[in-house]
């Protein structure tokens, strides 16, 4: 099987790489006598129903049976605080230079100390859905928090008993088991924005002092992206979906970009039905870097309410629902509020069923990667023709924050750079970098640039972009050179003009370029002993001075 759940005496010694001090602490706390487990959907359902807090409104549930839940399941509604979003402030990754591992450790120990007063639940479920990458997780999670444990099942694949005979069939990996601990009462003045403790390179990880559920699914999935990085994969925040043709091979394409920019909407569109497409994902993947195939982690997703009105088709597929608004029909049922009115960022678990073309896993091979931006600089499409290029796009990605993110002491507004639109990397960044540019480089993947926010002032409605993945998917896109810059090429789209002889654009689209370029010389300076290779400052060096 994937990952390893128990030893025997002999490797449980102190040199056994699966163990550390953090992930020692952790697990032992799983085994106490204030933890109950809960091993399926339908009794977590009833905890979950059963929690004060929770709104049991009047909308079924679809596909009970499937999901393992009770026939006459209706969608949970959990309402929180202040905080409806993930706190990246929170985070502290164990063997990081600007991380005391020592004092994390002390505060870990005394946070699970003082959790012996409350009663906790377990539960297991399978990250990873095809025998080519499957890890199983465990969670502790206190009481209190129903509607979370039951989200985490069936965000994840619960470890059902045919699930677990898949998983014992699975690859095996020298990896122990992932272990989360959660407690939401936890709280201490030195850390006012909650502690998010992850040891990535030993599968292990506690959140305490938050109760947004994103924060179990993220670091759950940091864990797992780490695994599959340690083992041939590339890990992949994003979408990923495959046109099919009888008569040409197979475009299987990859979209990267944070909560917001557009990646679901290009991941699920189905192109008014004139192709054959499957979808693997729209948030979690890890592609092999020796077939170039790809493999689904969650089964479900974890969608924002604003974008379903109510009553359309996706708001069928609805489970627990998190911070959103409940009111009355006019049969006096209670039914959601989906736009984001009580607060931003409303939340759901939305099924697998919602997309009557989901896939577990991708054979073929991966053959674009996207870059979704929010850059105003850019048209909206942009081809980059070499490796370097490509990689270093991905790695100085620009976008905006979403309501999707709780942002402490910075501009939600102001255009950031998030490499590879993963904020949850557990690694060096430069390993990132040669895994895509090894995917552009070894694999020949193609790259592109879609901009989904504006072009000097002009709105990109996604009606254009689908059009542009039509006609690469395709091969009828016609790209002409950007410019004089090497290595870039775009689509010439009819009311969306580039001109290079316009003083003010150039020196928006260097700017740019230089912001790019200061950021990777601040992320070495900030990171003692990471160094990320030249050829990124190189590669933007010479756009810049292309430019002038």
């Amino acid at each position: 099987m994937s990952t390893q759940t128990k030893f025997s005496e002999k490797d449980i010694v102190k040199t056994n790489p699966i163990f550390s001090r953090t992930r020692t602490t952790i697990e032992s706390a799983f085994y106490a006598n204030n933890m109950t487990h809960i091993a399926d959907t339908a009794t977590a359902y009833r905890l979950a129903a059963g929690n004060p807090n929770t709104i049991v409104t009047d909308l079924p549930i679809k596909h009970t049976e499937e999901l393992g839940l009770p026939a006459d399941a209706k969608m949970l509604v959990d309402n929180h605080g202040q905080i409806v979003g993930r706190t990246a402030a929170a985070r502290r990754l164990i063997g990081s230079p600007d991380v005391d591992a020592e004092k994390i450790d002390g505060v870990l120990r005394e946070a699970i100390y003082e959790g012996h007063e409350r009663d906790f639940y377990t539960t297991d479920v399978i990250v990873g859905l095809d025998e080519d990458f499957m890890v199983k997780a465990h969670l502790a999670l206190a009481e209190g928090f129903e509607v979370n444990l039951l989200s985490y099942m069936l965000n994840f694949q619960t470890a059902t008993e045919n699930w677990l005979k898949r998983y014992a069939d699975s690859r095996a990996y020298d990896e122990g088991d992932i272990y989360l601990y959660c407690d939401p009462y936890w709280s201490s003045p030195d850390y006012p924005h909650g502690l998010v403790v992850i040891d990535a390179q030993h599968n292990a990880a506690a959140v305490l002092g938050l109760r947004y559920f994103g924060e179990l699914k993220k670091s759950t999935l940091t864990l797992a992206w780490a695994t599959a990085h340690r083992h041939g994969f590339t890990a992949c925040h994003g979408g990923e979906k495959t046109f099919h043709f009888s008569d040409r091979d197979d475009q299987t394409f990859a979209f990267y970009g944070l909560s917001g920019s557009g990646k679901s909407t290009l991941t699920h569109a189905k192109h008014g039905g004139k192709f054959d497409i499957t979808v693997l994902h729209d948030d979690a993947f890890v592609i092999n870097r020796e077939d170039g195939s790809s493999t689904a982690l969650e089964p479900a997703y974890f969608d924002k309410t604003n974008d379903y009105l109510p009553g359309s088709r996706e708001m069928q597929y609805f489970t627990t629902v998190m911070n959103v608004g409940v009111t009355l029909n006019e049969a006096g049922q209670k039914v959601l509020v989906t736009q984001d009115l009580r607060n931003g960022n409303g939340r759901t678990i939305k099924t697998r069923y919602a997309s009557t073309n989901r896939v577990d896993r991708e054979i073929a091979p991966i053959n674009a990667v996207f870059w979704i931006m929010k850059d105003d600089s850019l048209p909206p499409v942009v081809k980059l023709t070499d490796p370097v290029t490509a990689a270093t796009f991905g790695l100085t990605l620009a976008t905006k924050r979403s309501t999707a993110e709780n942002v402490v002491g910075a501009d939600r507004n102001a255009l950031v750079i998030e490499p590879f639109a993963d904020p949850f990397r557990a690694y060096p960044l430069s390993e990132d970098y040669q895994d895509f540019k090894a995917l552009f480089e070894e694999r020949h993947v193609d790259c592109y640039i879609v901009n989904t926010a504006n072009f000097n002032g002009l709105d990109i409605p996604k009606e254009l972009t689908l059009k542009a993945l039509e006609d690469i998917a395709q091969n009828q896109a016609a790209f002409k050179p950007f410019g004089e810059l090497a290595n870039m090429e775009y689509i010439a789209y009819d009311g969306y003009p580039v001109d290079f002889n316009d003083a003010e654009y150039v020196t928006k689209l260097k700017t740019r370029f230089e912001i790019r370029r200061d950021w990777v010389k601040n992320y070495e300076a900030q990171h003692t002993g990471e160094k990320l290779p030249a050829e990124i400052l190189t590669s933007l060096d010479n756009l810049i001075n292309d430019l002038n």
